[in-house]
């Protein structure tokens, strides 16, 4: 069971690059204005936010992807190295192999004496003493109790039973010692999930919608004896999550995921009502293909260009950004409608 468990998380990596199904996150149906007076020095703009009483650089963070599995602990070291060198946070992949599984621990532990701000991650259904033992694992700050329904109901082996995580969800959010982030896993949160969420005591939120990292694809590519092709679209885009969720609260702190790929993706995700964007696949991309330096250089590039988008707007820092006009367009206009 233990070596089945290390080769899916193995197997999610490899169907991740081999995966083709591109949805649509909608961000490209946000249009905003050039602003041409901007009275702006590029030099005097500031990326950085404040997240859980720390100041991070760039309202970025690397978003769960691994741990676990044989190319984990890999992975780990060097987003972990690079998340430090550029002070912003990161989140690991699901923990609870490393609850049963003493021998993957070590791709977890790794990340315990690095100076940043570090993300736990377990599923929904996991109990307090899980949660506990997660966070004690890497020193986390914040912990992910991701929803992954769609995925599970794919997978061969993954849960069909998903009652009483409400129930759950509250008692971590009253009961648990360190903070939580609800995070979908692709699918997306709705403006009703948001507020049972919210009603839950939930204070951070990760949409993670849909346009990003396919997980009914990447499971189906794990079993060939069944065909959920026609699901592969499924889920709330992006956009309509961020502002969705926005609408329900505007004290709920929100993280925008799901297939943000470049500056544009980030910017937008904060003006229509993040308060900070999370990327996985891109940063696997660059890693896996091209290397520590490369995924470095995509991270550091990425914060160039988003200064490059606020001095176009005119805006000097990421509160000045949340204040930007914006219109919606195309098939997003026509959801939110």
């Amino acid at each position: 069971m233990i070596e089945k468990r290390r080769e899916r998380k193995d197997q999610h990596i490899e169907n991740y690059l081999k995966s083709q199904s591109l949805t649509n996150n909608l961000l490209e149906d946000i249009y905003i204005e050039h602003k041409a007076l901007s009275d702006i020095a590029i030099d005097e703009i500031d990326t950085s936010i404040e997240f859980l009483g720390r100041k991070i650089a760039m309202p970025i963070m690397v978003n769960a992807m691994t741990g676990g599995g044989e190319a984990g602990a890999d992975i780990n070291e060097d987003l972990s190295s690079i998340c430090e060198s550029l002070n912003i946070p990161m989140a690991v992949g699901s923990e609870a192999i490393a609850i049963d599984d003493e021998e993957s621990r070590e791709s977890f532990t790794l990340l315990k004496d690095k100076d940043l701000i570090k993300v736990g991650n377990l599923g929904s259904e996991r109990s307090i003493e899980d949660f506990t033992f997660a966070a004690d694992l890497i020193g986390a700050d914040i912990m992910q109790v991701h929803l992954n329904m769609a995925q599970e109901l794919v997978m061969p082996e993954g849960d069909k039973d998903f009652r009483g995580i409400r129930d759950n969800i509250k008692n971590l959010s009253e009961n648990f010692a360190t903070p939580i982030i609800v995070k979908e896993t692709g699918a997306g949160i709705s403006k009703e999930v948001a507020k049972d969420l919210i009603d839950l005591g939930v204070k951070y939120i990760d949409v993670s919608g849909k346009g990003g990292t396919n997980f009914i694809e990447i499971e189906d590519l794990r079993d060939m004896d069944t065909d959920f092709s026609e699901l592969y679209n499924w889920g709330i885009p992006t956009a309509k999550a961020i502002i969705d969720v926005r609408s329900i609260s505007r004290d709920v702190f929100i993280i925008a995921s799901g297939g943000l790929r470049n500056a544009m993706d980030v910017v937008k995700s904060i003006i229509i009502g993040a308060d900070m964007a999370a990327v996985s696949g891109e940063v696997l991309k660059y890693l896996l293909h091209g290397g520590y330096m490369a995924c470095e250089s995509y991270l550091k590039d990425l914060n160039d260009k988003i200064k490059i988008i606020m001095c176009l707007l005119g805006v000097k820092n990421i509160e000045e950004l949340k204040k930007v006009d914006y219109k919606i367009v195309g098939r997003l206009k026509e959801l939110i409608d």
